[in-house]
């Protein structure tokens, strides 16, 4: 299992990796145009009172990876079971909303690396709860990779779509950095038109990746736990084989002892 883990460990970091600097370009992108904008109003910028909100949950699929799933629960059992409904991806979040008795209003699975198109559909179905008035805010709860022997969870704000607080993006500005900054943007054709556009693939491309996130945080966690089972392993085996050859020495001794007590005798 520590074979095949390092194996998918690999592919899916590279592949987390790999997106960083476009998700990087595409926030400051987001933010720029929705500091230059002022009064613009977009369905998704929309900031409302918080009666009831939903919680994106991604965990792993298979257990054997250390605290990971733990961690990532605590952090989602914080939120209040009757104002908070959960969408999950990955079998271990649905089991945990059904164990703890919460509201799981969508289950949706993800492979070993994500695709695009499961991604597209978590969203869509965020948004539409959240652009009927049927939540007020979205937020994902996922692990966010650093790297092989960290994996840190996150509760990250993603309805209404504004500045993320919950972790720093380097090369980034802040929001203050943004409205100090006097450059002219031209926009083409409209701001408004740029942001309707930039939006709907912002959402997407911001749970595809958490979702590579999550998979590389599980399997960079589950390589770290079945290694440790390994040595430990290997550890108990040593100490057992030696209290074995103790025994047996000791036993070889006493009979011969018994012989040659006998033959004194």
């Amino acid at each position: 299992m520590q074979m095949v883990a390092a194996s998918k460990m690999r592919k899916i970091q590279q592949a987390a990796l790999a997106g960083r600097p476009f998700v990087r370009l595409l926030y400051r992108i987001q933010r720029a145009a929705t500091s230059h904008l002022g009064e613009f109003a977009h369905p998704l910028l929309e900031v409302r009172e918080v009666h009831k909100r939903a919680v994106i949950l991604i965990g792993a699929d298979k257990g054997l990876c250390g605290p990971l799933n733990t961690n990532l629960f605590r952090l989602a059992a914080q939120f209040d079971p009757p104002s908070t409904v959960f969408i999950t991806a990955g079998r271990k979040a649905a089991q945990f909303v059904a164990r703890s008795h919460r509201q799981l209003v969508a289950e949706f699975p993800y492979a070993d690396m994500p695709r695009f198109p499961e991604a597209r559909a978590i969203a869509a179905f965020a948004c539409d709860l959240f652009l009927k008035g049927e939540v007020d805010q979205v937020l994902v709860v996922a692990t966010q990779f650093v790297n092989t022997l960290t994996q840190v969870p996150l509760c990250l704000e993603y309805l209404p779509v504004g500045e993320i607080k919950g972790m720093q993006i380097p090369g980034a500005e802040s929001k203050d950095e943004l409205a100090e900054d006097a450059t002219e943007i031209l926009f083409e054709p409209s701001p408004e038109a740029l942001l309707s556009y930039l939006l709907s693939r912002y959402v997407n491309i911001y749970i595809y990746q958490v979702l590579l996130n999550a998979k590389a945080s599980e399997q960079s966690a589950r390589m770290v736990s079945m290694k440790n089972a390994t040595d430990n392993a290997e550890s108990l085996i040593r100490d057992l084989t030696l209290e074995y050859n103790r025994l047996r020495q000791g036993n070889i001794t006493q009979e011969l002892l018994e012989i040659a007590g006998g033959q004194a005798g």
